[in-house]
């Protein structure tokens, strides 16, 4: 089991073939994930303190390059929670103005996981 230190939050733990935003949104920490974990909209994204995996899916790094944001954010519906990590998350429905954070991630990663480093 991983120990996720979540900013303000505290910390849960996860298993390993658990994806980051199911972890937080399944232990009450407030996340968008407006495309249903898709990698298609970077609201799910999460701020490393402490612990940011090396590898990224190609996914995620195109469309964090395509938004400006590789290597100021990552994508918790594309990383698995295989290791402790310490994070912030940067997008929450309670911030958003939004009627309801998006619809369910699946379990495993989506679109299907290649996986490059970041």
């Amino acid at each position: 089991m991983a120990k996720i230190n979540v900013e303000g939050k505290g910390v849960i733990e996860a298993s390993a073939d658990t994806r980051l935003v199911n972890a937080l949104e399944g232990n009450g920490i407030d996340i968008l994930h407006r495309c249903g974990g898709y990698a298609g909209c970077t609201t799910c994204r999460v701020e490393f303190i402490d612990g940011e995996p090396v590898s990224m899916t190609e996914a995620e790094k195109k469309k964090l390059t395509e938004r400006d944001l590789l290597g100021k954010a990552r994508l918790s519906c594309q990383i698995l929670c295989t290791h402790d990590m310490s994070i912030r998350v940067l997008m929450t429905l309670a911030n958003s103005g939004l009627p309801d954070p998006g619809g369910a991630p699946e379990q495993q990663i989506t679109p299907e996981a290649v996986w490059g480093t970041k």
